[in-house]
């Protein structure tokens, strides 16, 4: 989703340089499998189940340095998996013991970019038992600068400056002497993936070490993705597209071919098979009534250039690129379509709202996405409606230039299971109900690793929505982990939003715009009143930097809006460096078994619509018992003013089990 203007913050922030954070000497080494940086008893039964398993960095042997902890916007600890990496220079290491036999690797990187933008390459050696490989490294999908929609150059001045800027706390454009912005201008996006056959499977036990090259000053690695991958899946009854002339080399363009076996397909009531290879496509490939097979996505590589167009497109788009697109709604849309194991790379370097570069796109009733490996498009999948019944499930969604998935205007009866999204650059997981209204959804059992902006996952207004079993870390800012907003030109939530059985790791940011911290969830009411039924269900909120919960208005509708009916019930809240519960907006809410410990300061922080009256706050806290660990104290109820917003943070301990 595109980021609102918000309430000015009332202190500046001060500008971050591209340097990362002060290394601290590496830890004796542990061989740890991790889920979202925790030890994965502490997340069971969230997110998606994957293949590979997750190892950080920071636990592995190394001859580097540990950079972080540290959640400070802007800077490569913050973005960091766990929000700590290990920083190599030239023929340092870092060795990773395999927890399982494995023969394929995902390495989670960064490396600096040119001085004046662009990217650059170098290559990483990746050593297995007794055998070295070379993985290609490269910075030109990430680093990203200035304000929104951004900028790929370091030396760019201010692409808004009649925009408030926090860090000057000031209209630049409207203050004088203007001030002086440091360059590069807010860098973010540091992180790339890249993926790695071995060529043989690896028992569990041996080492894999990965050693900086002296091609760049400094390498950072994340982690350490490791999986064994199967057999190409073959089919021998299907049109094979290399049949129809496609190029398994990738060298020539194969689009034209993938037509002919899609058209060829469907009048003989086929599926078309992508066999092992890497595939040039560089346009949108029009699906409908059709599946589509790869033989994996580690072995079946659909790849393409971002093409700029001789005009713009009637839909606005000054680019076109890889992707697999249903027919437009207006047009009828697409139906029964099914899409499985195969990859998209795109060539996505830029942020350009208009411009149809997604995986993804479309409308595709009755249909289906699965076992795809999507990245470097804009977004992995954007779903424009009306449409109904489709099911995205068990993909990999990574390095986005904006959102992982977004159902957009009238989907309906669709699911998002057990999908994994990292490095998203808006939120990975959205459903915004513009102009027509969602209905019926459910996001469930997918996991969210470093959104760099926004949520991990964004309710934006609709009808009976299901967000449910999920795992969300890490988020950056100007959003948080699970949000439900009436914002973004929106439809109003109507029915019931159930938010069940969720586990958010590290969320509850800080807010640059408005200097106050965000909760791990939290509710906004900018455009218009929250009033439909508001069930959170079992969710538990780890290590939130600032509050756990929080609800809020824009202070310029304090006075207008209100959110009402929320009701959480049997919440776990196991660190919050400030508050459980922020409320800055006129409405209510109830608690029922909310148990909460290792909280940093007062556990309510009411402070309603601002009116500050005799009477109390405008909103008003029920107790419905069962709420443990002191932060709910009966001189708070039901509505006593405890206004704060910036009490000092405490950091709490790491989770632990309950």
């Amino acid at each position: 989703m595109r980021p609102s203007r918000m309430l000015p913050a009332l202190v500046a922030v001060a500008a971050i340089s591209l340097l990362p954070s002060p290394a601290v000497a590496a830890p004796v080494p542990t061989v740890a499998v991790t889920r979202a940086g925790l030890d994965p008893s502490l997340v069971a039964g969230r997110g998606a189940s994957v293949n590979f398993l997750e190892q950080e960095a920071e636990r592995a042997r190394t001859t580097g340095t540990v950079i972080g902890p540290d959640r400070t916007a802007y800077t490569l600890p913050a973005e960091a998996s766990g929000r700590s990496a290990v920083r190599l220079t030239p023929g340092q290491y870092v060795e990773f013991t395999l927890p399982k036999a494995a023969n394929a690797l995902t390495v989670r990187y960064s490396i600096p970019d040119a001085p004046d933008g662009g990217g650059l390459t170098a290559p990483l050696a990746v050593k297995a038992g007794n055998t070295t490989r070379t993985m290609t490294l490269t910075s030109q999908y990430s680093w990203l600068y200035n304000q929104y929609p951004f900028s790929n150059d370091p030396k760019a001045g201010l692409l808004h400056p009649d925009w408030w800027l926090a860090e000057c706390a000031c209209v630049p454009a409207e203050t004088t002497p203007t001030p002086v912005i440091s360059k590069p201008f807010r860098p973010s996006h540091f992180y790339d993936e890249e993926r790695l056959l071995l060529g043989r499977t690896f028992a569990a036990g041996e080492k894999v070490r990965l050693t900086a090259s002296s091609a760049v000053p400094w390498t950072v690695i994340d982690l350490l993705d490791s999986e064994l991958a199967g057999l190409p899946y073959v089919n021998l009854i299907a049109a094979n597209v290399l049949a129809f002339g496609a190029d398994p080399t990738g060298r020539r363009d194969s689009a034209p071919a993938f037509d002919k076996a899609i058209a060829f397909a469907r009048k003989a009531r086929l599926k078309v098979y992508v066999p092992p290879g890497v595939f040039q496509v560089n346009r949108h490939i029009l699906v409908d009534d059709v599946t589509i097979e790869g033989a994996g996505n580690w072995y079946t590589i659909i790849k393409g250039r971002e093409v700029a167009l001789s005009s713009p497109a009637p839909d606005g788009s000054v680019h076109t690129g890889v992707g697999f697109y249903g027919k437009d709604a207006a047009d009828g849309g697409s139906r029964n379509v099914h899409l499985s194991g195969f990859a998209i790379q795109g060539d996505v370097r830029e942020r350009i709202d208009t411009d149809q570069v997604n995986a993804i796109g479309g409308a595709m009733s009755d249909s289906s996405v699965k076992g795809l490996h999507i990245r470097h498009t804009k977004v992995g999948l954007w779903f424009d409606g009306p449409m109904t019944g489709t099911r995205v499930e068990n993909n990999i969604i990574v390095d986005q230039i904006a959102d992982g998935l977004n159902f957009h205007t009238g989907v309906t009866k669709s699911v998002a299971r057990n999908n994994f999204i990292r490095n998203s650059g808006d939120d990975a997981l959205a459903m915004w109900s513009e102009k027509t209204t969602n209905a019926g959804n459910t996001f469930d059992r997918n996991t969210v690793q470093t959104p760099v902006l926004a949520n991990g996952i964004a309710i934006y207004g609709g009808r009976d929505i299901t967000v449910s079993n999920n795992l969300i870390a890490d988020p950056i800012r100007e959003g948080s982990a699970i949000h439900a907003g009436s914002r973004f030109g929106a439809e109003p939530f109507t029915g019931t939003l159930k938010i069940n059985n969720n586990t958010t790791v590290r969320a509850g940011t800080l807010d640059l715009n408005w200097n106050i911290g965000l909760g791990a969830i939290w509710l906004y009411a900018l455009d218009k009143s929250i009033g439909a039924t508001v069930e959170v269900t079992g969710d538990h909120y780890l290590d939130s930097t600032y509050n756990a919960i929080m609800l809020v208005s824009e202070w310029s509708v304090k006075d207008l809006y209100s959110i009402t009916d929320v009701h959480f019930k049997n919440i776990r809240i196991d660190g919050a460096g400030t508050s459980v519960l922020s409320a800055r907006v006129a409405g209510g809410a109830s608690f029922e078994n909310v148990d909460a410990r290792n909280v940093g300061a007062v556990g309510v922080n009411n402070c309603g619509s601002f009116g500050f009256t005799p009477a109390g706050s405008e909103f008003t806290v029920t107790d419905r018992g069962g709420n443990d660990g002191g932060w709910l104290a009966p001189w708070m109820l039901p509505n006593t003013i405890t206004c704060d917003d910036r009490p000092p943070v405490v950091a709490p301990p790491a989770p632990s089990p309950w």
